[in-house]
């Protein structure tokens, strides 16, 4: 899959040069990094923005702000979204942090472009109950064909609830029209090869 999702480009699919913004969670430091390479757009504050998806809604989340690589989506927390010990869902935490991180990812794309996500961890570190949580999203690099993304999800005491990480493939052409693909192709994009392909090599091992 080496062919696939190589970094090959070390600028934003809209002429942004890339770098690696990895960073702690203080945002003061963030900022002072993001000045000093001046690859990101600062973040305005914007009236909040209802998430553009069916999911956004069924959660209530709220796009707070936006720039090119950020993202800030707020969700209420309480009981409704509780697990069976009482706490938040960690697959609502899942929601909002993936929610933020596709923003931030949508920003860097051209005009004709659209993305998946092909794979999101997340670390819970502190439980929620009733809260207001913010999840700051921020790109770290975005290549031509592949981006990572991280996100931090805060409380109203500043708190870090959970820290989660995207790796997402930017989609051109076919891709990005939607149109249907066969099982080899969809193998050869997650893969690196078609089904049968696979399917040789792994008896030749056995």
């Amino acid at each position: 899959m080496n062919n696939i999702i190589e970094n090959n480009g070390d600028q934003f699919a809209n002429g942004q040069v890339s770098c690696d913004l990895r960073g702690n969670s203080d945002a003061a430091e963030c900022e002072t990094q993001l000045d000093a390479v001046n690859a990101i757009e600062p973040c305005p504050d914007v009236a909040p923005e209802e998430f553009p998806a069916p999911i956004g809604k069924l959660l209530g989340l709220m796009i707070t702000s936006s720039g090119t690589g950020r993202a800030t989506v707020e969700f209420e927390a309480s009981g409704r979204y509780a697990n069976p010990m009482g706490t938040l869902h960690g697959g609502v935490l899942c929601d909002l942090a993936d929610a933020a991180m596709g923003v931030a990812y949508r920003s860097t794309l051209a005009e004709g472009e659209t993305f998946t996500t092909i794979e999101l961890k997340i670390n819970f570190l502190r439980p929620v109950w009733n809260a207001k949580l913010r999840a700051q999203a921020r790109m770290v690099r975005a290549g031509k064909v592949v981006g990572l993304v991280e996100c931090d999800i805060l409380d109203e005491r500043q708190r870090l609830v959970a820290r989660a990480s995207s790796t997402c493939m930017t989609l051109r052409g076919r891709l990005a029209e939607g149109r249907q693909l066969t099982r080899n192709q969809l193998d050869k994009l997650r893969f690196g090869q078609p089904t049968g392909d696979r399917e040789r090599a792994r008896g030749s091992v056995l």
